[in-house]
């Protein structure tokens, strides 16, 4: 995405979890499937999915840095 194209105000997403097990804990996975382009992205960790989904729900950080806001 360029600096000039907005980044998009909806995002849709077929979420996946499952616990695994690892070195006798259980720890979370997760996949994230785009319905509409069918990419599919995975997750080792729950602090990563949603470090992702932050970083797609950051609308206008730059914009608002600068004083403006989303209306």
């Amino acid at each position: 995405m360029t600096p000039s194209t907005p980044k998009p105000t909806y995002h849709a997403y077929l979420i996946r979890l499952w616990a695994a097990h690892e070195q006798d804990q259980v720890v979370w996975r997760a996949s994230l499937e785009n319905p509409r382009t069918r990419e599919l992205l995975g997750f080792t960790s729950l602090e990563r999915l949603f470090a992702f989904l932050q970083d797609q729900t950051a609308l206008f950080t730059e914009d608002e840095e600068q004083g403006l806001t989303l209306k």
